[in-house]
């Protein structure tokens, strides 16, 4: 497939029901919309989502503490994979990181998502933990990836 360049933006509560479509059918165990709105609603979290063609494809939620950065959501619609939208989301997240003066970003995923840890190796994550069940249905392990998001 041939990479595309969504316009990437900062999610507001109208891009909430559709990155609960792209969630549910993404995740067995998704976050709420409840959740999504109040991300959108706050300003400290870097909520975005990506758009092409007039429509929502993906999403990411990060924020960061201190130096640190916590990528706790990200997906793209099925029909937009493979296109290189999770990487550029990946991408815009770790630079406002980085921008916010963090040196490093974390996140768990599941064990068995293949795709998704390739994504992360892409961008220099590497595995430095695990949580035991961490996931529910299925019950799975995370690993947990760091990588150093310094300029450089």
């Amino acid at each position: 497939m041939t990479a595309v360049r969504p316009a990437i933006r900062r999610a507001t509560r109208d891009d909430v029901p559709r990155v609960v479509e792209i969630e549910r059918s993404s995740f067995s165990d998704p976050w709420t919309p409840g959740a999504f709105r109040s991300a959108a609603d706050e300003e400290r979290l870097d909520f975005l989502v990506a758009e092409h063609e007039g429509r929502v494809v993906g999403y990411s939620v990060s924020w960061g503490v201190v130096d640190q950065a916590e990528l706790a959501n990200l997906a793209v619609a099925a029909d937009a994979r493979g296109l290189g939208i999770g990487g550029q989301l990946l991408d815009a997240a770790m630079a406002l990181a980085r921008e916010a003066g963090c040196e490093s970003m974390h996140l768990e995923v599941r064990e068995s998502n293949v795709a998704a840890r390739a994504l992360y190796g892409s961008r220099g994550f590497a595995e430095v933990g695990r949580r035991r069940r961490y996931y529910r249905a299925p019950v799975e392990d995370a690993l947990v990836l760091r990588a150093e998001i310094v300029a450089g």
